[in-house]
């Protein structure tokens, strides 16, 4: 074997070193602040040493659970409302672009903006879209397509910045976390009105 393939050092004799170096200070500082003072033979046992050990790595692992439940609670607390968003404002993800008619993901978009469930609304205006390019035969839908694929699709109709606009404004709120207001709202709505005519 190499001289190289042996460690130079390890965490246990780093710590053994650490420890050993910890006494002979202690010493020290009691040898000269103390010369005269015995300390009892029971400090120097080995039963309270293993003792003072077993405290040390015991209070050790008790904050290292403490973190543990700490960084679990905080994970819990994120996935259970990743989950709950995911289930509560995205009802119409799980509604194919087959299941409705264009009528109707205007009727539905048309209700949630009136709750003012902004996001809701501008995906079914995208969803009546992606259902009227399908009608018409222009794009066929396909769940597997991106918006980044849709946008590629649309460049070659004439007038391709509606659909752009509804595009966009549904990637950034789906994938980029943009907040929906009424104005968002309204983009899509003029957007979706352009199409239309």
């Amino acid at each position: 074997m190499s001289e190289s393939s042996f460690d130079k050092t390890n965490l246990g004799w780093q710590l053994g070193l650490l420890q050993q170096r910890v006494e002979e200070w202690w010493e020290l500082k009691t040898a000269q602040n103390i010369p005269n003072v015995q300390l009892p033979s029971w400090f120097d046992s080995p039963i309270l040493w293993a003792i003072a050990q077993a405290a040390f790595w015991l209070i050790l692992a008790l904050l290292a659970v403490w973190a543990s439940w700490q960084i679990w609670q905080l994970l819990r607390f994120y996935i259970h409302h990743f989950k709950k968003r995911n289930q509560t404002t995205d009802f119409s993800a799980k509604t194919t672009i087959k299941d409705l008619s264009v009528a109707e993901w205007l009727l539905r978009s048309q209700k949630l903006q009136q709750q003012g469930k902004y996001r809701q609304a501008c995906r079914c205006l995208y969803m009546a879209m992606l259902q009227r390019l399908n009608d018409a035969g222009t794009v066929v839908h396909q769940p597997s397509r991106t918006d980044g694929e849709y946008l590629q699709l649309i460049q070659q109709l004439p007038q391709s910045v509606p659909y752009e606009t509804l595009l966009t404004i549904h990637q950034q709120l789906y994938f980029g976390n943009a907040e929906a207001s009424q104005s968002t709202f309204e983009q899509c709505q003029q957007a979706y009105q352009q199409i239309k005519d």
